[in-house]
């Protein structure tokens, strides 16, 4: 199991943890992420980072596929991967369709659809074996629409190709991750439960790998896992309840919450179900501290280092290839490297 950044995405100004991200190349991290929602994008921080960096790779969690055309996104991670030497992991999300349609504009129809489409799309164009033409459900190139001008030409990337860059896919629902498995290189889990995986994701991964003709060993499953080194267990579960109670309580609508889906999957319904209530009612405090401290057990790693150790063995006996940590200060970082040294 090797070890990568989560950035995330900004809020208010844009900050980016350079030193951390050096120190991180400097160490020998795999690969550093960074996210957008509806406010600073995935592709902007990971470019500035790679003129800084060396050898770690630089990863996207994820560019929303609905924001971008196929070939828009691929013309970026074509970019991006020359100028960083061959560093670039483009990973693709459907986001959510509160933010598909309420900021990007769009429908959020057919999701499976829509990442099935794009993935081949995209590795048409990464391959530069012939001129692009798809007709999918979807997608039409090149256009073929009633208000079509009828001018549009296949045409073939001016880049030299690149057939090997890996695409990783965001999936949390049973028919997403089978694509994933399917279709992707790498999987970008958020809040993975390792003592849960075989009931909730195993099936689908299995399904999936058979469907693509792949072994367990042609996927890279990469979570994210936020880390807090602390001898006080109560300031660190506080310091991570702001997210999930966001995630589980206002990122989506009643009934269509993919978080809060998840959450009820791992059995915390009830819960689940308040810290949404309290969420939608604008009671955020209240929602946050209603996060169990065993949910957070479960998907993050809190607390003094032997603790972090003994809570780490679980996620080393999971099929995760890439642990993709949030932290926040070196020191964290440091102690999670020499951990994974520890326990190799």
């Amino acid at each position: 199991m090797r070890l990568g950044i989560m950035l995330g995405y900004a809020s208010g100004k844009l900050n980016l943890p350079v030193e951390l991200v050096q120190e991180a190349d400097q160490l020998g991290v795999y690969a550093v992420w960074a996210a957008e929602a509806y406010g600073s994008d995935a592709v902007s921080p990971i470019a500035w980072l790679g003129a800084l960096t060396h050898n770690i790779r630089l990863g996207t969690a994820i560019m929303q596929m609905p924001g971008r055309t196929p070939a828009n996104a691929a013309m970026t991670a074509m970019t991006l991967n020359q100028l960083s030497g061959g560093r670039f992991l483009m990973g693709l999300g459907l986001s959510g369709p509160q933010v598909v349609e309420g900021w990007h504009g769009v429908s959020y129809q057919r999701p499976l659809t829509r990442t099935r489409e794009y993935v081949e799309i995209v590795r048409q164009i990464f391959s530069r074996e012939e001129k692009l033409t798809y007709d999918g459900r979807l997608y039409q190139i090149p256009y073929q629409g009633p208000d079509a001008t009828g001018l549009g030409k296949p045409l073939r990337s001016t880049l030299l190709p690149q057939p090997n860059i890996p695409i990783y896919l965001a999936a949390i629902g049973p028919q997403n991750v089978e694509l994933t498995a399917e279709i992707a290189d790498g999987w970008l889990p958020i809040f993975f439960s390792p003592g849960r995986y075989e009931e909730t994701y195993g099936d689908s991964i299995r399904a999936g790998l058979a469907k693509g003709g792949k072994a367990m060993a042609d996927l890279d499953i990469a979570p994210t896992v936020s880390v807090v080194v602390t001898d006080n267990m109560d300031q660190g579960y506080n310091q991570l309840r702001p997210m999930l109670a966001l995630y589980i309580g206002g990122m989506g609508a009643k009934g269509k919450n993919f978080y809060n889906d998840l959450a009820v999957r791992y059995g915390y319904a009830a819960e689940a179900a308040e810290i949404q209530e309290l969420y939608l009612d604008q009671r955020q405090g209240e929602a946050m501290m209603k996060v169990p401290a065993a949910l957070i057990d479960e998907v993050a790693l809190v607390g003094p280092k032997e603790r972090i150790r003994e809570h780490l063995r679980l996620w080393q006996d999971s099929p995760v290839t890439t642990l993709n940590l949030t932290v926040f200060d070196p020191h964290s970082l440091r102690t999670m490297v020499d951990l994974l040294a520890e326990l190799a």
